[in-house]
């Protein structure tokens, strides 16, 4: 059986604002990040040294960048598909580097596990982001 989606679900679906305040949900982790290491340089570069990256300056703007410009695309829905192509390869790199479970043992196996497949999760959410808004460039054009 088919269950249709009740009526003030639907509703709430369709208002424009949900859909903003979604994606503003998705990306406010990425802005908040993106802010505080502009206004901290030295704590970027030192955060990106500490994942050994290097030079971490570079990898410090890469990551300021990825973290603005991504979500204003998203947000902008302008080239979102851009915004959450760069959110999803950043989640996704930043997971390998950041969350090495299987490198790890005990309590912090757990933990760097949760966290390796909730990126995963964000990085689902950046494809959703960009098939939502192609289907409703096409459905609006």
């Amino acid at each position: 059986m088919v269950l249709d989606t009740p009526r003030p679900i639907a509703a709430i679906l369709h208002w424009r604002v949900t859909w903003f305040l979604a994606r503003l949900a998705l990306v406010s982790a990425y802005l908040l990040g993106g802010v505080v290491k502009l206004t901290d340089w030295q704590g970027a570069v030192a955060e990106q040294a500490h994942f050994g990256l290097q030079p971490a300056a570079l990898f410090a703007a890469l990551t300021i960048a990825a973290e603005l410009v991504g979500p204003a695309l998203i947000l902008l829905d302008r080239l979102a598909w851009l915004g959450a192509g760069m959110l999803g390869v950043f989640t996704l790199l930043a997971a390998f580097v950041a969350n090495d479970f299987w490198t790890m043992q005990g309590q912090e196996r757990f933990m760097a596990t949760n966290a390796f497949f909730e990126h995963l999760g964000l990085v689902g959410g950046f494809v959703l982001v960009a098939i939502v808004s192609l289907q409703r460039a096409h459905r609006d054009a």
